[in-house]
């Protein structure tokens, strides 16, 4: 069936349904499993919607957030290996998550996504966005979306 799914995770309540979803499943298929979050960059600039920081301010909140993406990474990949599931976890560096994702399963050759939706419709999803949307909208690897 799959021979290695992807899951992508931004450490919230419905991401942890997600990958837990992704690890059931790839325990039931006997597939690898890569687990992938991926990390803003700091804005550079008021356009960007950041405020003006010191050069090494920049590199230290850029720091934190790469370490909380790892220790999300890690722990996920834990559990997976608790359960007999092997896993690879990832952190990439993008504003543009939903490219992230797509190149990040071609990469790796993940034959399935699985990510969560929020679900919403109308001006919030205007407003917010969709990663999920764009990836289902541009990845030639299927999508498994959970809500």
């Amino acid at each position: 069936m799959y021979q290695k799914i992807l899951v992508a995770t931004d450490g919230s309540t419905l991401s942890k349904k997600a990958v837990t979803s992704a690890i059931e499943l790839a325990a039931l298929a006997g597939a690898s499993l890569v687990v992938l979050k991926v990390v803003p960059r700091y804005p550079q600039s008021y356009f960007e919607g950041g405020i003006a920081l010191q050069a090494a301010e920049m590199s230290r909140v850029e720091k934190q957030w790469a370490d909380s993406a790892q220790a999300i990474v890690d722990a996920v990949q834990k559990v997976a290996e608790a359960k007999g599931v092997k896993a690879k976890g990832v952190t990439v560096k993008s504003d543009l998550v939903s490219d992230a994702i797509i190149a990040c399963a071609k990469k790796n050759k993940c034959d399935l996504i699985v990510m969560a939706s929020h679900g919403r419709r109308g001006i919030k999803r205007l407003l917010l966005g969709s990663e999920t949307q764009l990836v289902l909208t541009h990845s030639h690897v299927p999508v498994l979306v959970l809500r």
